[in-house]
């Protein structure tokens, strides 16, 4: 009889956390946090000495997303701040690596995504319209970051994520950090919107 693979990972928090079967119990935002802060984006092409992580990338979409809709909900926020939460433990995939493995990837991405929003008290499948206002400040995100830290020159950008209005990104600028940072500021933002629900 042939040994079934091991589908799950053990946390620093000691958690188990099963990926073909992830239960809201064992989400901690501190895994969450600390995980996100050490992948990092554009497949660690960026400028600087640290790598953009996907938990600034996130960090950053949040505030994108509050300036896009200041009437969102708080719920909203903290949605669009976990948009990409579920990569803490399956990686940050770049877009044609997600659509060479096929539709896999998305089944297991919304498992753990319904896992960590029913943790934190959000609807497991986030609305449509929701989910289109955020992929918005994700969009303006990735134009941000492509051309300030990975190479590409503006007409390139525009080409692929359009071209956001100059003053939804005045004032915000992408700077490089250590990890212990960005997972501390991650937690702390968490912990102010979960709050304020």
């Amino acid at each position: 009889m042939s040994k079934q693979p091991r589908a799950w990972q053990k946390m620093l928090s000691g958690r188990r956390l099963d990926l073909l079967d992830p239960t809201p119990v064992d989400i901690e935002i501190e895994d969450i946090a600390h995980g996100l802060a050490f992948v990092a984006r554009w497949n660690g092409q960026t400028k600087g000495d640290f790598p953009y992580s996907v938990a600034e990338h996130s960090i950053l979409v949040e505030k994108l997303f509050q300036r896009l809709y200041p009437s969102s909900s708080v719920a909203a926020r903290l949605t669009a701040l976990l948009h990409d939460a579920p990569e803490y433990v399956i990686g940050d995939m770049i877009s044609p690596v997600k659509a060479a493995v096929g539709p896999d990837y998305g089944v297991l991405d919304d498992r753990l995504a319904g896992a960590i929003h029913i943790r934190f008290g959000l609807a497991a499948v986030t609305p449509k319209r929701l989910k289109a206002q955020i992929k918005k400040a994700d969009k303006v995100s990735a134009w941000m970051e492509a051309t300030q830290i990975a190479g590409f020159d503006e007409s390139e950008a525009n080409r692929f994520f359009g071209r956001p209005d100059p003053a939804l990104i005045a004032g915000l600028e992408i700077s490089l950090r250590p990890p212990v940072e960005v997972r501390e500021e991650f937690v702390a933002r968490h912990e102010t919107l979960l709050a304020q629900m």
